[in-house]
């Protein structure tokens, strides 16, 4: 196993970075010139969803509203609290995720506290050692009431992000290479931001990477070559969702080792 990684703080800022910190304050980002929620506005979060940094957990098995949980099978895969790692404060989720499907394991929650049918949106932050495999992985799931209960999965594929459903086996994007090319790789050895926006009124879902929009991993409605037109091609996707949950699973030989950790829930951008 490699070095664990750098534990980071989130709101350290240079003093280089002053400007970007006045943008970002005015509701901008810098980097991509789009709306951005402050990171600031984490502790609104409660109020529609809720929040988690793990350092209420006192032992190494999740507790509280988060708990272990596996489907169909199990292996060798491990969830558990680790007090060593942490993108901020000195606990997290550590996922150790074995090769194939039945060594998965999650920690997951539910979603009790989000109005049925407001948007739902997602921010959490997460550590890897081993870069995406070329094989199909996911490190997020969510279980649809209204897909038979079948989950929509964060992963990936060809070394690079994508969501698939499990239902149909869709994926977003395409996996062409130009689809691929629209997605982007989950960054090794250092805590990266990830936050998704999904409408399940509409049937829309917009992903962000560290802040920017990743254009592979947008539904907007309009079938777009490459990116969504498989996904939308069955029609009618309006997801309910019950759960979340944060692990691995692996459909072929692809290991990996995992941190999660403050996790943003609510109806309202939270923002990294």
């Amino acid at each position: 196993m490699s070095s664990s990684p750098a534990r980071a703080r989130r709101w350290r800022v240079p003093l280089a970075a002053g400007a970007a910190l006045l943008l970002s304050a005015a509701g901008v980002s810098a980097a991509a010139g789009e709306p951005r929620a402050a990171a600031g506005a984490e502790a609104a979060c409660a109020a529609d969803g809720f929040c988690e940094d793990f350092e209420g957990q006192t032992g190494t098995t999740p507790s509280g509203r988060w708990n272990t949980q596996v489907r169909d099978c199990s292996g060798s895969g491990t969830a558990s609290v680790d007090a060593s790692v942490a993108h901020e404060g000195s606990r997290s989720v550590r996922v150790d995720g074995g090769g194939g499907y039945c060594n998965h394991a999650f920690v997951g929650t539910t979603l009790d506290e989000v109005p049925a049918g407001s948007p739902l949106y997602v921010r959490f932050w997460i550590n890897h050692e081993t870069a995406l495999p070329p094989d199909h992985v996911a490190f997020l799931a969510m279980q649809d009431t209204a897909d038979n209960g079948r989950d929509l999965r964060m992963g990936g594929q060809n070394q690079a992000l994508q969501w698939n459903r499990e239902s149909d086996d869709a994926t977003l994007p395409a996996q062409s290479p130009v689809g691929v090319g629209l997605s982007r790789p989950l960054p090794v050895g250092e805590w990266s931001c990830l936050e998704f926006q999904l409408d399940p009124s509409a049937g829309t879902l917009q992903t962000w990477l560290n802040g920017e929009s990743v254009e592979g991993l947008i539904v907007d409605g309009t079938p777009t070559q490459d990116v969504d037109q498989q996904w939308l091609a069955r029609g009618g996707w309006r997801p309910s969702l019950s759960n979340l949950r944060f692990g691995w699973e692996s459909y072929g030989g692809a290991t990996d080792t995992l941190w999660f950790d403050d996790i943003a829930v609510g109806t309202s951008r939270t923002g990294c």
